[in-house]
């Protein structure tokens, strides 16, 4: 598993901006994890999504983030 995860929805257009946040910011290699059939996922980041976790650091991202706020969680 890489260090980032991107925690999102199917048909999520907030997850689509946050693709493209991600792609701004460069973000080195990261995850996608889908929580709409993951009833712990879902109850952890059901309203937060997309949210983008430092799985090494253990920190968070809520959705809105921009690639500055990604370049800073990335230690960038």
């Amino acid at each position: 598993m890489s260090r980032f995860i991107l925690f999102q929805r199917d048909d999520c257009h907030l997850c689509d901006l946050a693709l493209e946040v991600l792609a701004q910011a460069r973000l080195p290699e990261f995850d996608s994890v889908f929580i709409d059939d993951d009833a712990t996922l879902e109850a952890r980041y059901g309203i937060r999504v997309p949210v983008l976790r430092d799985a090494q650091r253990g920190l968070e991202l809520d959705w809105p983030f921009d690639a500055d706020a990604v370049r800073a969680l990335a230690g960038a």
